[in-house]
């Protein structure tokens, strides 16, 4: 079979992204879709399905903050709507809309909005006016705030009108949080509630033609104000007031009611301008707008967080009964806190004091909660985000009383991925982050008939540290599932799989339901607790698990101050996020000290028994070599005087090659004498690159090998039977510093061609057949890739997980910005 007559076709089986640990991150829309940042992209996923749909690559910074249009707040209005639009702001300030065809499922980037803001934008909010009209408002750190108008188009290829109505310069202290809202009465001005910093809530009103003036300030919060949510109208009889509700760091929730008073045109009316006197302010402040008059007076006070109340945001709206009135404001609050609960608020039916009725939480090694929490649009499902880039969604299935239950979500890394490993037959693959976790990620068999097929899911983490984790490997050879991590502590930590994930891992991967008895003999671990440090996970013993039972029994407690033990069993399902943090946890069996500096990410490979790994270093830069099972140095191999980036074996193990930020890549020849003594010897060292070498790849079948530069040069290169290297081949220079190269096999009779990843701009490189439309939008550098049974999987300093599987790679434009990707290539 030729290369050039080859075809591949590419499918995406799985995307796991971490949410930014931001406040106004998360928004939920009308489209029963939700969008969060994760680093630089917009990341979309379906609540229902649990599974990231794809992500949207435009930002070149942080993404801050998105906002749908129209939100879950006027799901009752969009039931006609063809298309949905997204606003997303960064922390450059850049603002941009993107529009979903429901019609297709495809998304589009419609326009970025003028540069108004010259820092990061904080909050953006907004409303639809009519079905082609929305207002929208943005607030920055600069200390702006502007108000928006646009103009959608009625059919599809139409651009949108755009213009800013309003630019509000706040002062030094910026504006956090924003609401907007009509007014009520059918006045068809605007109410904009902005807090921020000085602990005040700003109210400014105006017409949609511009010019929103300060119309008063509401005092009482004693911290910065985090969070303010207008309601829709509420009716007695007539739509006559509006109510917002504001969390605070004070840990309080305020509940404020804006009612209109009447026309001041009105020559017949009670409220001229003239006669608003000092008694007209008692029940609260009053304030004019255009020319009708509102007070505004304090509804309820909220007390039951423990920590910094961060979010609030009122139930949806439901439809009603009633035609000219079209929809029904529940009264009912949903808050989330940093003291990891959220609750959902409601007054009592007799006395109408605002009690909590509902209380939802998460128990996680971290010592900080939520920094969000939104409703469904259909008010049965409430989702939070928080401090460990997690979500937590619990759905109401009671029928007759509320029962909340924990829900299926996607998860995902929210800080640089350093590293990833197969495992020894491809069925899960493991990842390490700057996020200070592992995680395992796999297929999850799906055994209704019914249902779409597998689907991808995190089924485990193994490790929870207290370091940032730099390098990962799993152990080949026989006996349990093991890995190596290392951190930026100088220390390799080994672990061991217990009981709980090989019956997770049987039931996930397996159609026999029946788990091996042998396996179940040999290994007596059934998992870990982390210690109070979070530096080791010491093991759970078979025989010991009713001990743990009767410490969970100890006075019926379990309050998020008295932490219970982890409670390791075999999953039948794919594990929320509690499970994930608290019982997935493998124990750690030994560590492996040596190296004076923390250990480099692609530090540690494993081939048979033998182990490697290496450090950072600016004077000599050693490989150490460890026996697997004994864990005994066996070898300092030293040929570097810089940092060793990358290493691997050849196909038949018998060579070494390691690449350097010295420029030079080394050959080792490595003989297995037995009675685990180990033979080596540098046998080649050459420069080979005019920059620093990031990274290196054997010939699956052979003893040639391919090198990336920092000079965007990838050189093929040829080892002869007298270990003499000769250069083969010198690819075209590449926009960018080659950062990762992985060896990837088309048939079993073909040799190899080198799939190659830049940074930035990308392109895979088969033999002479090199594909220059597929184009990657990263915004940081690509780490390893590695292969495992046809997959390939790349891992980029960024936050997010993507599985690929397809059949025509000639024709494949990739528009994602990832951390992991994984395609399986069928060559056909």
């Amino acid at each position: 079979m030729s290369i050039n007559n080859s075809k591949t076709e590419v499918k995406r089986l799985f995307i796991g992204a971490g949410c930014n640990r931001i406040v106004n991150n998360v928004s939920w829309g009308a489209s029963y879709l939700v969008s969060f940042g994760a680093q630089n992209a917009v990341v979309i996923f379906c609540p229902k399905s649990a599974q990231i749909l794809t992500t949207l690559p435009g930002h070149k910074a942080v993404v801050n903050c998105t906002h749908w249009l129209p939100s879950n707040k006027f799901a009752f209005k969009a039931k006609q709507l063809e298309r949905h639009y997204l606003l997303s702001g960064d922390a450059d300030g850049v603002i941009i809309l993107w529009e979903l065809s429901l019609a297709d499922n495809k998304w589009r980037h419609v326009l970025q909005l003028p540069k108004s803001h010259k820092k990061g934008v904080t909050c953006i909010t907004g409303f639809m006016v009519s079905q082609t009209d929305a207002i929208f408002a943005t607030s920055s750190s600069d200390g702006t705030v502007c108000v928006w108008d646009v103009v959608f188009p009625t059919s599809s290829g139409c651009e949108c009108k755009l213009s800013c109505l309003e630019t509000l310069v706040v002062g030094s202290r910026p504006m956090v949080t924003l609401s907007l809202a009509q007014l009520p009465g059918n006045t068809g001005l605007i109410a904009l509630a902005m807090g921020g910093l000085d602990n005040k809530i700003y109210l400014y009103c105006g017409e949609r033609t511009g010019k929103f003036v300060r119309a008063c300030e509401l005092k009482g919060h004693t911290d910065w104000i985090r969070s303010l949510d207008f309601s829709l109208p509420i009716f007695s009889g007539e739509a006559n007031s509006v109510l917002l509700v504001s969390s605070s760091q004070d840990k309080g929730i305020r509940i404020w009611k804006l009612t209109l008073r009447g026309s001041l045109a009105n020559t017949e009316g009670t409220y001229k301008r003239g006669e608003i006197g000092l008694a007209s302010y008692i029940e609260g402040p009053v304030f004019v707008a255009g020319s009708f008059s509102y007070q505004i007076s304090l509804e309820s006070l909220l007390i039951g967080h423990e920590d910094w109340a961060y979010s609030v945001q009122w139930q949806p709206p439901s439809l009603a009964a009633e035609e000219e009135i079209g929809f029904y404001q529940p009264q009912s609050i949903l808050s989330a806190s940093m003291d990891k609960t959220m609750m959902i608020w409601q007054p009592e039916r007799k006395t109408g004091i605002w009690m909590n009725v509902v209380t939802v939480g998460e128990l996680s090694h971290c010592a900080l909660g939520f920094y969000g929490g939104h409703w469904s649009p259909d008010a049965r499902s409430i989702l939070a985000h928080g401090y460990g880039g997690s979500f937590h969604m619990w759905k109401n299935i009671g029928v007759s009383s509320d029962n909340w239950q924990p829900q299926k979500v996607p998860s995902g890394h929210f800080a640089a991925v350093t590293d990833i490993a197969w495992a020894r037959c491809g069925e899960y693959l493991l990842s390490v982050s700057h996020d200070q976790t592992t995680r395992i990620f796999g297929p999850w068999h799906n055994r209704d008939p019914q249902s779409d097929g597998d689907s991808w899911n995190e089924i485990a983490r193994p490790q929870v540290h207290g370091h940032d984790i730099n390098c990962a490997t799993i152990i080949q050879g026989k006996g349990n599932h093991r890995f190596v991590s290392g951190a930026e502590e100088k220390v390799a930590r080994v672990f061991e799989a217990p009981l709980s994930f090989l019956k997770t891992l049987h039931y996930a991967t397996s159609e026999q339901s029946s788990f091996p008895e042998d396996v179940q003999a040999d290994v007596q671990v059934l998992g870990a607790n982390m210690s109070a440090l979070g530096l080791s996970q010491k093991p759970i013993y078979v025989n010991a698990t009713h001990e743990i039972q009767e410490n969970l029994g100890n006075d019926g407690l379990d309050t998020l101050e008295s932490v219970p033990d982890a409670v390791p069993v075999a999953l039948t399902e794919p594990p929320v996020e509690d499970q994930l943090a608290w019982h997935t946890l493998w124990a750690r069996i030994t560590q492996l000290y040596g190296h004076g500096n923390e250990l480099f990410p692609y530090a540690v490979i494993m081939r048979e028994s033998l182990l490697l790994h290496h450090a950072q270093s600016a004077t000599v830069a050693e490989i150490w070599l460890w026996q697997v099972g004994s864990w005994k140095a066996v070898g300092r191999l030293q040929s570097h005087s810089l940092t060793v980036t990358q290493m691997e074996f050849s196909h038949d193990d018998n060579l070494l090659l390691a690449v350097s930020r010295d420029r030079q890549f080394s050959i080792f020849k490595i003989n297995r004498a037995g009675n685990d003594e180990i033979d080596y010897k540098l046998v080649a060292r050459q420069e080979a690159h005019k920059r620093i070498i990031w990274a290196c790849s054997w010939n699956p079948f052979g003893h040639e090998f391919a090198t990336g530069s920092r000079d965007k040069t990838v050189k093929i290169w040829g080892v002869e039977k007298t270990y003499s290297v000769k250069p083969l081949l010198t690819l075209p220079q590449f926009d960018s510093s080659v950062t990762a190269l992985s060896g990837l096999v088309l048939t079993d009779k073909e040799m190899m061609g080198f799939l190659q990843w830049e940074w930035r701009v990308d392109s895979f490189k088969f033999g002479d057949f090199m594909l220059k439309e597929v184009m990657i939008a990263f915004q940081h550098q690509v780490w390893p890739l590695l292969r495992s049974y046809g997959l390939i999987l790349s891992c980029v300093m960024f936050l997010q997980l993507t599985v690929w599987r397809g059949r025509t790679l000639r024709t494949m434009k990739i528009a994602q910005t990832c951390s992991l990707l994984l395609a399986e290539l069928i060559i056909v």
